[in-house]
């Protein structure tokens, strides 16, 4: 009979361990999922030999890579530099909304690789955002934010539609110019403020005497018609007078009258 001492190894018992840890990692990498909102590549052996949608699906364990991309609309924030049309440096930062879709997956894969934000989106970003500035003078940009935006989304939109990615939106969340340049715009601000300023003063002054002299006209007016009322008026009420005057002095008698050859007399008693 064969004694085993303690420290005798014992294959059997060690190896079964080992060949069921095997078989619950080859059982565990024989399949993959793909959540809700992503899509999958599987490689063999670095070429591709599918594309997949959400669920459960099997790959060779240790042979097989996946690589998962989100299809949701992703928010990607840029930051460039562009020269606008009177040559002032213009800093903007950008949010641009874009996706992919699930069915060009293999070919985003393919074509642009996982990192299309970084390799392809942005220096078209880059790119256009220094085309459309250089259309308008520094001081009209921001007046003309929204009309800027919207340049720049529609050709973004129709260049990685190229690409088949999807821009939904883009927006303009800051423009930076120099010290220089902002120091200009804000003594021409103060400027037009103060030209503004005199040109109400002087309107206001001249309303007020174009009032003054509307004033005078009318109280002139007034005044020459009170004048002319007052002077018929004046006239009726001496004669008026004059006769209230010559009853009071009558005593009641008639005046009589002599015939002759002579001028008449009268006599009054």
């Amino acid at each position: 009979m064969r004694n085993i001492t303690p420290f005798q190894w014992d294959g059997k018992k060690i190896l079964i361990p080992i060949l069921v840890l095997l078989v619950v990692l080859a059982a565990y990498g024989s399949f993959f999922t793909v959540s809700a909102g992503s899509a999958a590549v599987k490689l063999r052996f670095g070429k591709i030999i599918g594309a997949y949608g959400e669920g459960l699906h099997l790959k060779a364990p240790l042979i097989d890579k996946v690589e998962k991309f989100s299809v949701r609309i992703k928010k990607d924030s840029f930051e460039t530099e562009a020269f606008s049309k009177d040559l002032q440096t213009v800093g903007l930062t950008l949010a641009i909304n874009h996706r992919i879709l699930p069915g060009t997956i293999e070919s985003i894969y393919r074509n642009l690789g996982p990192e299309y934000t970084t390799t392809v989106l942005k220096p078209m970003v880059e790119e256009w955002t220094k085309a459309v500035i250089a259309k308008y003078s520094a001081d009209s940009l921001i007046s003309n934010r929204v009309e800027v935006a919207r340049e720049l989304d529609q050709i973004l939109k129709e260049k990685m539609k190229e690409k088949e990615v999807i821009v939904s939106d883009i927006a303009i969340t800051n423009f930076e110019f120099s010290p220089q340049f902002l120091k200009a715009v804000e003594e021409k601000q103060i400027a037009e403020q103060e030209a503004k300023r005199a040109t109400n003063l002087v309107e206001k002054v001249k309303k007020e005497a174009e009032q003054k002299i509307l004033q005078a006209e009318a109280e002139a007016k007034s005044l020459r018609l009170q004048r002319e009322v007052v002077s018929d008026n004046l006239i009726k009420l001496r004669q008026v007078e004059a006769q209230l005057k010559a009853i009071e002095k009558w005593d009641g008698h008639m005046p009589t009258y002599m015939a002759g050859d002579q001028m008449p007399f009268v006599m009054t008693k």
